[in-house]
Parts: C-alpha cells; sequence; structure tokens
C-alpha cells in the first residue's frame, strides 16, 4: 500500500457493499446439497460465463447459447437470470456504514467502479438507496469493458477526472485490485469490513 494524501475512494460493490450469490437461488433448487450447487455452478452457470454479461453481453444471448449446449439443463439454466433478484441477498450492512461515515467526513470524491450487467443493475440502484452516495458509478456492462482489464480504470479516471496517485480503490477480487495497481492507484483488497477498517486507518483515514 502507497501512502500519498487521498481525496478520492473508489469502491467495488458485489462482494464489498452488496451481497449477491447465484448459491441463495440454486441451493434452494437442489434442496441445499451443497455438491449439487457447486458442480452445477462450476461446471454449467459458471463464474466465466456471468463475466461476460457483466461485460456488455445480453442475458438472452447468453442464455439462448447455454440452453443449446446443455439442453438437458434449460430449465435450471433459465433460472439464473429469471431469478436473478433473488441472489441479491442484501447491502454488507457493516462496509455501508463505513462508506456512509467516509461521505459524513465529507474530505474524499467517492465513486463505484463494478462489474455488473447493465440489463441488470436498475434492480440494484432501485433496491439499495445507498448507491446515491457516489458521485458517480461506472458499470461495466454499460460500457461493455471489464475489470481487470486497464481500459475500464482508464475510463473511470478519465470520465471522473481522477488523479490515481490520489486515490483509493476497495475492491475483494485480487486480479481487480491488480488492474487497479497497474494504472497507479492505491488499493486496498478488501476481506471484511473489520480489515477495511483498520487498513483505512493505516493510511491516515479515521472515522
Amino acid at each position: 500500500m502507497m501512502t500519498k494524501k487521498i481525496d478520492t475512494i473508489i469502491f467495488d460493490l458485489g462482494g464489498v457493499l452488496i451481497d449477491w450469490n447465484p448459491k441463495y437461488v440454486y441451493n434452494e433448487v437442489f434442496n441445499g446439497d451443497a455438491k449439487k450447487v457447486d458442480w452445477f455452478l462450476n461446471n454449467i452457470c459458471t463464474s466465466a460465463w456471468n463475466v461476460q454479461q457483466d461485460a456488455g453481453r445480453l442475458m438472452s444471448v447468453a442464455t439462448e447459447e447455454l440452453v443449446s449446449q446443455y439442453p438437458q439443463y434449460e430449465a435450471l439454466i433459465r433460472l439464473f437470470y429469471n431469478r436473478w433478484p433473488d441472489m441479491l441477498k442484501g447491502e454488507m450492512p457493516e462496509t455501508v456504514a463505513i462508506l456512509k461515515a467516509l461521505k459524513a467526513k465529507n474530505q474524499f470524491r467517492i465513486y463505484a467502479l463494478t462489474n455488473w450487467s447493465g440489463e441488470s443493475f436498475h434492480i440494484a440502484r432501485a433496491r439499495f438507496p445507498f448507491l446515491q452516495l457516489f458521485e458517480g458509478i461506472l458499470v461495466s456492462g454499460v460500457e461493455k469493458m471489464i475489470k481487470p482489464n486497464r481500459e475500464i480504470y482508464e475510463l473511470c479516471l478519465s470520465r471522473f477526472n481522477i488523479n490515481p496517485q490520489y486515490a483509493l480503490f476497495i475492491d475483494d477480487n485480487l486480479p481487480n485490485i491488480k488492474g487497479a495497481e497497474a494504472v497507479g492507484l492505491q488499493t486496498i483488497h478488501f476481506s471484511s469490513p473489520m480489515q477495511l477498517k483498520a487498513d483505512l486507518e493505516q493510511l491516515g483515514i479515521c472515522f
């Protein structure tokens, strides 16, 4: 971690401020059989498949392609986006409290940079009022580019007029952290609200 004075903080959303997980749906579908859930999400509706929608591919196109590849799992595949809102368990209250405390200090410009489908982000906007705290939110699926690719960080910096030397990026995904560091951002690799608070204090950000 670098220690230059910070005037801007950029948050990831999923896994940091919002609890999203397809297991919330498929645990129900498979009656709590964790092995079946893990097999399905590791082999059919995989993270790599879902990430393509975060990068801008239409959910309908992704669904039909996967159904044609695995017709025996059609019903289960269609559930993924039909029940996508049920995968949003809720906000992560302790991290949201940190966000609100940072906002209340009125010392930082605060933004979000998220890998999220442009087709579903409106659901999050409607469900989570804290998203209004951000001065701007850059959504990968809208821009059709995705973390950890360099271009999305550069777009975020240019669109919001951010100097990376004085900006802090917070994400739970290590490749995304590495991507941010490659464009000169200071970073915190998020693992828990307690750890985030401690790391912020190490940077001189107390609340």
